[in-house]
């Protein structure tokens, strides 16, 4: 067994680590189908052997290029450590400094089996959610890490580490960027390619940010996206006996069950793998597990008379699940569904996000390796049905919104009925949750703060729990009805935290929260350090689906209709704010939750150890991270982000926005544009 001294080493040549292959007790990502030619394996393979000296080449060589063509792509499983992946306490980590230390914390958190979705293939998350490229890559970085100074900064290029450069104390001590492709080139196919040549990355969000905290990051989001979807479609607080049906289990998904029991409703989440349903039953976030349709629906008319919560796992293709909803109601008019949604990874549709309901789980992954084109086909004729059945059950009566997942473009592609009449680009027949729920939210300067306490005791996350809800308790007795049901809901959500158990890997936390409270949040946990309440230093960071970090015009951005939903400045001047204002690490991605081409994203890591230098970094940094965003949001015409950050510049004197005027009179512009 390898230690933490032995994979900060660097790599291991002298001898050669034995080549164990693939562990077939864990998950493995579903095999790429990159479609090189000749030439480009080579290239490949070329690219691979660059990280070894010649003597090594030829032993390397040929299991590489078994890789390569078994898997579709190099991740040199020869080198993936013995050593069980976990955030070890930060005290542990051989190192110069505790800043490069939380960052190998975090790389080794997304990393571990009880956290990433494939471990072995270096995905956290969504499927293709890479931390590296390959294992290469990842002992480099921790090689690196280890014996960085606060006079370098480590320069990350899509999984690869370029190097240690020389920079100031008060600069990150990573930058990273994931998938910088030039735009007319950023084609799923083109990527696919640039994959394999192991030149490019998809980093998801916070997989390639080293930012994941295990799915009660989404837990939390999507609490919140279930309780104001039942205040704005249901009119209520109260979700007891109301059904929410959606899809997904394996990475972020597989919060959505857990989400609905604290959120009060009856969840029902249809999975077609059994390994995703079988770990969420054994977490404990799943309550029930059926492959019977019959039962399934039994249970919901049970849960709904009973107005008992109930998470429920159905064992099977979703799309069978909403057509025999559809059955049921057109045999019974009953409608067992009140609310509805999908978290299928649609942002990768051919390569295992989505599976058509016409194969089973194995046939499915078969079709996919053997015949692409017919496998697309099935997808598409797949979607169609699925959004049929969903059209059907609307107009009697479902609410069903998006979830972000490219869900309704991949449909609109694939020639499904969801086009909204007289919409804009990024407008379908359903909303985004970001349009109708979370969209206000982030005009309000809310969205996902989280922690992780580096100890790794749980004691310190219960300390910091305390102290998080001790701030919004403080602040929201001056605010607006508005904005105090958000803090009221976060503060049930944290003062309930540990009950939920929803700690997965590294002692971590996540509360939705504005700009003052993320501060006040962040400086009151730094003095926590300072006066020993809590042990060891802390680092705080965010989702990248945020108010100022993710430029999506079909979800983060797609409530921005002034025509700039489709520009990126916001999301690249947020990572670039935030290295020069006292980020520990930054990074920038191309892709992210709607798929690679479709979105810019970035976000940050910032060590918080008890003194003024980390209280002077973390007041700058957060007050920019959430003004950035609120700033382009009232720009674009949105009343709340409008009202946010004219309260937000009287507070602060420094800062000054350029506020929009609105036209009043749309008889000016008629007048002017028939002249």
């Amino acid at each position: 067994m390898s230690s933490l001294k032995d994979i900060c080493s660097g790599l291991p040549l002298d001898p050669l680590p034995p080549n164990r292959g693939r562990d077939p007790n864990v998950p493995h990502a579903p095999i790429r189908t990159p479609n090189l030619t000749a030439e480009e394996e080579r290239l490949a393979l070329r690219n691979a052997l660059r990280y070894f000296p010649p003597s090594h080449h030829a032993t390397l060589a040929p299991e590489f290029a078994q890789e390569l063509r078994q898997y579709g792509h190099i991740y040199m499983y020869r080198f993936c450590p013995t050593l069980r992946m976990r955030a070890y306490p930060i005290g542990q980590y051989p190192c110069r400094t505790r800043q490069a230390a939380s960052i190998m914390l975090m790389i080794m958190n997304n990393l571990d089996p009880a956290v990433a979705q494939f471990p072995q293939e270096l995905v956290t998350y969504g499927g293709n959610g890479q931390v590296f490229s390959n294992w290469a890559q990842f002992r480099l970085v921790m090689h690196y890490l280890s014996e960085m100074t606060e006079e370098q900064t480590l320069v990350m290029y899509s999984g690869h580490p370029m190097g240690l450069f020389p920079s100031l104390p008060s600069s990150p001590r990573a930058i990273i960027t994931n998938g910088m492709v030039i735009p007319n080139y950023s084609s799923r196919n083109q990527y696919e390619k640039m994959f394999a040549l192991g030149v490019s990355m998809y980093g998801q969000m916070t997989a390639g940010s080293y930012c994941y905290i295990g799915p009660q990051g989404i837990v939390h989001g999507t609490v919140l996206t279930v309780l104001n979807a039942g205040r704005r479609y249901l009119g209520s607080d109260d979700l007891s006996g109301r059904v929410f049906v959606t899809s997904g289990l394996g990475g972020m998904s597989g919060a959505q069950a857990k989400a609905a029991v604290i959120a009060g409703c009856i969840g029902v989440i249809a999975e077609v793998d059994e390994a995703p349903l079988r770990k969420r039953h054994e977490q404990g976030w799943l309550m029930e597990v059926t492959s019977s349709m019959d039962h399934c629906i039994n249970r919901i008319r049970e849960a709904k008379s009973s107005k008992t919560p109930l998470s429920m796992g159905y064992h099977g293709n979703i799309v069978d699940l909403w057509e025999r909803l559809l059955l049921e109601y057109e045999r019974t008019g009953e409608l067992l569904v009140d609310l509805g949604s999908d978290q299928t990874s649609l942002h990768n549709p051919y390569n295992g996000g989505y599976y058509p309901v016409q194969l089973g789980f194995r046939q499915a992954n078969q079709l996919m390796l053997t015949d692409p084109d017919r496998f697309l086909t099935m997808v598409q004729e797949s979607l169609r049905r699925h959004i049929k059945a969903i059209n059907k059950l609307s107009d009697a009566g479902l609410f069903f919104w998006d979830y972000g997942n490219a869900f309704l473009l991949e449909a609109q592609r694939a020639g499904a009925e969801v086009e909204k009449v007289g919409g804009g680009a990024t407008e379908f027949r359903y909303p985004s949750y970001v349009q109708h729920i979370m969209g206000d939210i982030f005009s309000l300067g809310f969205g996902p703060f989280r922690w992780v306490c580096t100890s790794g005791d749980p004691q310190d996350l219960a300390v910091t729990d305390d102290i998080a809800a001790t701030v919004l308790e403080g602040i929201s007795a001056n605010v607006t009805d508005r904005i105090r049901q958000q803090y009221n809901d976060n503060i049930r959500w944290i003062r309930e935290a540990g009950k939920h158990n929803m700690v997965v890997g590294s002692q971590a936390r996540i509360l939705y929260s504005d700009q003052k409270g993320r501060v006040c949040i962040a400086l009151a946990i730094n003095q926590a350090i300072a006066d020993g309440r809590v042990s060891a230093p802390v680092v705080i960071s965010r989702d990248h689906h945020d108010v100022s970090g993710t430029d999506s015009p079909f979800r983060e951005t797609s409530n921005v209709y002034d025509g700039s939903a489709f520009c990126a400045d916001m999301a690249v001047q947020n990572f670039v704010g935030d290295a020069f204002r006292g980020a520990t690490w930054v990074s920038l991605h191309n892709g992210g939750g709607v798929g690679w081409g479709e979105v810019m994203n970035g976000g940050f890591g910032l060590l918080l150890d008890g003194s003024e230098e980390a209280a002077k970094r973390a007041r700058l940094m957060l007050n920019w991270d959430v003004s950035n965003g609120v700033a382009r949001r009232c720009w674009s015409g949105n009343s709340n982000a409008y009202d946010t950050i004219k309260h937000t510049m009287e507070d602060n004197e420094q800062l000054r926005v350029t506020m929009p005027f609105p036209v009043e009179d749309e008889r000016v512009l008629d007048r002017a544009l028939q002249g």
